[in-house]
């Protein structure tokens, strides 16, 4: 899974309605271009290719103040919005997203309700605990074996697992407090929404 498709088509969704360049601004906002493979041709490109397969609706509006060619501004589709949350819920649940799909769904885990949510990360912990039962099981060295620096990668990937499952449960545990504004949910006085103040 790319992060770029979760990130377009999240950050038009955002906008209802709105050209490549907002998209693109928005993003850098957002510091995607430094943790995804959010750049600006990725970002026009995956907005062409889903205008194309039918994700997002393209509207050439008035030409360029610069004499260029029409704005093309964007929006999704019922099916577009369908694959966002998907590709949202995919990136929340699974515990061998890239951590750029991952941050991707983190950044927009606040169009889903509070209890989908929830149930998306715990699905998520349940994945990081049998993928660290299984590293147990299938790369530890026998008894008197020595793999040498080899051995390092499980010891990493144990961790790796191990740190996941602690931060999916801390994130759980604050939207269980009540953090953020969810999806179906009025705003409360100092309690953050999502990026922008969406």
């Amino acid at each position: 899974m790319s992060a770029i498709r979760l990130l377009v088509l999240g950050a038009v969704r955002r906008h209802g309605r709105t050209h490549g360049y907002q998209v693109r601004n928005d993003l850098e906002d957002w510091g995607a271009h430094e943790w995804s493979n959010a750049k600006p041709g990725s970002i026009y490109h995956a907005l062409k290719t889903m205008a194309k397969q039918g994700l997002l609706i393209a509207h050439d509006v008035a030409p360029s103040e610069a004499g260029g060619p029409p704005r093309t501004e964007y929006e999704l589709t019922a099916e577009g919005e369908a694959e966002y949350f998907r590709l949202l819920r995919e990136a929340l649940s699974s515990h061998d997203q890239k951590v750029d799909v991952l941050t991707a769904g983190v950044g927009f885990l606040v169009d889903l309700p509070r209890a989908e949510a929830v149930a998306l990360l715990e699905r998520r912990v349940e994945a990081l605990r049998a993928w660290r039962e299984e590293i147990r099981r299938h790369w530890t060295p026998s008894e008197g074996e020595d793999w040498g620096h080899i051995g390092e990668i499980m010891g990493m990937w144990v961790h790796t697992a191990e740190s996941g499952e602690a931060w999916s449960l801390g994130l759980i545990g604050r939207l269980r407090a009540g953090a953020y504004v969810m999806a179906g949910e009025e705003p409360e006085e100092g309690r953050e929404s999502g990026p922008s103040g969406a």
